[in-house]
């Protein structure tokens, strides 16, 4: 049976619900339990490792018997493994639910699966409901399960014709207000934000989220990258979080200790050298470029060399979306899967 608006509705709200819970090993999932009315009659998320999955969690509000015929809507696949806590599945098989919309695949190859069990045991289940929105919320987790790295954003401004700031150096402001807003709100939402000494000494920045005048309430961890030495005075320094300084090219390295840590989502904005180095090494998994209606001309390129000899071997992105910010346009990109036959 195809997905019907109230579900759709319970879907948007079990989003809501995944973005309360903590980001870490485990990811975050919202779950919301519909009458055979189509009542919400139940709404769960997970609150941290060890704490019960949403599906439980939801269930744990009920009267027994009382989520029989019910349908749950859950941003991903209902587990099928013990781990800290028992199959997901199995709970909303004994608690009777008769149908179960998700969103995303479960991708671990022991906690998956969850779909063929409720399968099995005659309940419907429907898949891939708003799939986008709950891979965005959880990019990072997807990324650390499939890659062991967080899932790395690379970000620049760049004018009309590709430059990230004028012949002299400055760059100050080649975007407008809305799209530095819009920096600012995709800061908060990473984990940490990586630039190179090279901008930490031409710019100075402290590398915060902002939200207007006032600091966000979450900060991206600073992380620093390149052999010179940042002064002792540098703004980042007085980052709310201690920065974390890589005397380093080698970004798998940098990555892997980064994902020890805990940090599921980077965010690299500075600069250039930054920003094409992890494009040429293969680690970029999503692009944002801001583009400004302004020609500078010159040397200062956006991008510098990438690998790319020819234009048989051109790094295609696939965009995902063109979003307005004022006067700018931000495009939203991720690398194109290899062509059928490409080496």
């Amino acid at each position: 049976m195809p997905v019907n608006e109230t579900e759709r509705q319970a879907m948007r709200r079990a989003l809501d619900l995944a973005g309360r819970g903590p980001r870490g090993v485990n990811p975050q999932v919202g779950a919301v339990i519909l009458s055979p009315a189509g009542e919400v009659i139940a709404e769960g998320w997970h609150h941290g490792a060890g704490t019960p999955h949403a599906e439980v969690d939801a269930l744990s509000t009920l009267a027994p018997g009382a989520a029989r015929g019910a349908t749950a809507v859950v941003t991903l696949e209902p587990c099928n493994h013990t781990g800290r806590t028992g199959p997901c599945a199995v709970a909303l098989i004994e608690a009777g639910v008769a149908r179960v919309v998700y969103a995303l695949d479960d991708p671990g190859a022991v906690s998956g699966g969850g779909a063929d069990r409720l399968r099995a045991a005659g309940v419907e289940v429907e898949a891939g409901e708003q799939a986008a929105a709950a891979h965005e919320l959880i990019a990072g987790w997807l990324t650390a399960q499939r890659l062991g790295r967080p899932h790395v954003t690379v970000k620049w401004a760049q004018s009309l014709d590709g430059r990230a700031a004028a012949d002299d150096g400055s760059s100050q402001w080649i975007t407008g207000p809305d799209a530095r807003e819009d920096v600012h709100r995709r800061r908060a939402a990473s984990d940490a934000i990586v630039v190179g000494t090279g901008t930490v000494l031409a710019d100075d920045p402290v590398l915060t989220a902002r939200d207007g005048d006032a600091l966000h309430p979450r900060q991206p961890v600073p992380v620093v990258i390149g052999a010179t030495e940042v002064p002792a005075n540098a703004a980042v320094r007085r980052h709310p979080h201690p920065p974390l300084f890589y005397d380093t090219h080698d970004l798998d390295a940098v990555l892997a200790d980064l994902h020890s840590r805990g940090i599921q989502r980077v965010f690299v904005e500075g600069g250039p050298t930054l920003a094409s180095a992890f494009i040429a090494a293969g680690l970029a998994d999503r692009v944002l470029a801001y583009v400004a209606p302004v020609l500078l001309g010159g040397r200062r390129l956006a991008l510098g060399d990438i690998g790319v000899g020819s234009i048989a071997d051109a790094r295609r992105l696939t965009i995902d979306e063109w979003v307005p910010l004022g006067a700018d346009m931000l495009a939203i990109a991720h690398p194109s899967a290899p062509t059928e036959g490409a080496d």
